[in-house]
C-alpha cells in the first residue's frame, strides 16, 4: 500500500437550479446542472499502520468529529470493506468556504471515498462508492462519479452532461445561508415546469434560473447586493441555496478584469469550468 497521497477536492457549480415539485417525505424534487471548478480544497491521507485510528489531523473549527462528513465517509468505506485496515490521518486545505453553495463538504467527503478507496485498495466499483456517499448527503454521488452532470430527484439521478467548460468569476458575500430555512419558505417557487436534459443546453439561457435565488435575495441584502453588482457585466447567478454567485466569462482575462474590480469586502475567486473532475483526472495520473 501506498503511504500516503494528496487529492484535490474541487468545488461545483448549480448552473441552474429548478425545483420541480416536494415530496412525501418532504424533500424538494430538483433539476440542475452541475459543473465543476477547477478550484477546491486539498486532502491527504496518510495510512498509520501501527493505529486503526481515523482522525483528522486538525480538527475543523465549530464542526465535531463525529459530524464532520469526513471522518464520516472513512468511517462508512471502512464498514463496507468489512475487514481489518490501517488507520489513517486525513489532512485538509481549507479554501472553500463553508456554506457556500459549492459542495465542500460533499466534496470532501466523496474525495476520502474515492481517495481511500485507492490507498486501502478495496477495489470497489464507482456504483458502490456512488451509493455509500448517498448515504452521506445528496450532493456526494456526483462529485464520486466525477463528471458534470443533469441531475434529478433530490439530485441523485445523474445523467452525464457537457456544459460549455468557461470562466467563472465566484463570490462569497459575507453571510451565512441557513438552507432550511431557505426549503422551508413559503415563498420558494416549487412548481418549475420540467424540462429534458437536451433543453439544458440549447436556446436561451436565461430561461433557466435558480429557484431559491429570489428567497435568498429577501432574506440576505448582501447576496443581492452582490448579484445586482455582478450583473453588470452578464447574467449572474446563486450557486445551490448560497451564499456564493457567479458570473460566466468566455476567457481567463475577461474573468479577472471583472474580480480585480470587485467591491471591497467580499472574497471568491476565478476558476475555470471543468467536465471532468480533478480528483479523477489527478487519479488517472497516478495509476
Amino acid at each position: 500500500m501506498h503511504p500516503s497521497i494528496t487529492l484535490p477536492s474541487p468545488a461545483k457549480l448549480n448552473l441552474f437550479l429548478h425545483i420541480v415539485g416536494k415530496r412525501p417525505d418532504g424533500y424538494h424534487e430538483l433539476q440542475t446542472l452541475f459543473q465543476f471548478l477547477d478550484y477546491g480544497d486539498e486532502l491527504t491521507f496518510t495510512l498509520t499502520p501501527d493505529s486503526p485510528d481515523i482522525r483528522l489531523a486538525q480538527p475543523i473549527p465549530g464542526v465535531a468529529d463525529e459530524d464532520n462528513l469526513i471522518i464520516r465517509a472513512a468511517r462508512a468505506l471502512a464498514a463496507r470493506a468489512g475487514k481489518p485496515l490501517p488507520g489513517v490521518t486525513i489532512s485538509i486545505d481549507k479554501r472553500l468556504p463553508m456554506g457556500g453553495g459549492l459542495g465542500g463538504g460533499s466534496s470532501n467527503a466523496a474525495t476520502t471515498l474515492v481517495g481511500l478507496n485507492w490507498l486501502w485498495q478495496l477495489n470497489l466499483g464507482e456504483d458502490e462508492l456512488a451509493e455509500i456517499g448517498l448515504g452521506l448527503g445528496a450532493d456526494v454521488p456526483v462529485f464520486v462519479r466525477g463528471r458534470a452532470a443533469f441531475a434529478e430527484g433530490v439530485g441523485e439521478k445523474l445523467t452525464p452532461a457537457e456544459p460549455p467548460e468557461d470562466w467563472f468569476v465566484v463570490l462569497k458575500p459575507d453571510c451565512d445561508i441557513n438552507t432550511g430555512k431557505i426549503f422551508s419558505h413559503e415563498g420558494l417557487t416549487r412548481d418549475t415546469p420540467k424540462i429534458t436534459i437536451r433543453p439544458a443546453f440549447e436556446g436561451d439561457a436565461s430561461r433557466y434560473r435558480n429557484d431559491c435565488e429570489d428567497v435568498v435575495q429577501k432574506l440576505y441584502p448582501e447576496v443581492r447586493q452582490g448579484l445586482e453588482w455582478l450583473s453588470q457585466f452578464g447574467p449572474a447567478r446563486l450557486t445551490g441555496t448560497g451564499a456564493c454567485i457567479f458570473g460566466r466569462f468566455p476567457t481567463e482575462s475577461a474573468a479577472r478584469i471583472i474580480w480585480e474590480s470587485k467591491p471591497s469586502g467580499i472574497t471568491g475567486f476565478v476558476a475555470k469550468g471543468v467536465n471532468y473532475s480533478p480528483l479523477h483526472q489527478k487519479l488517472t495520473e497516478l495509476t
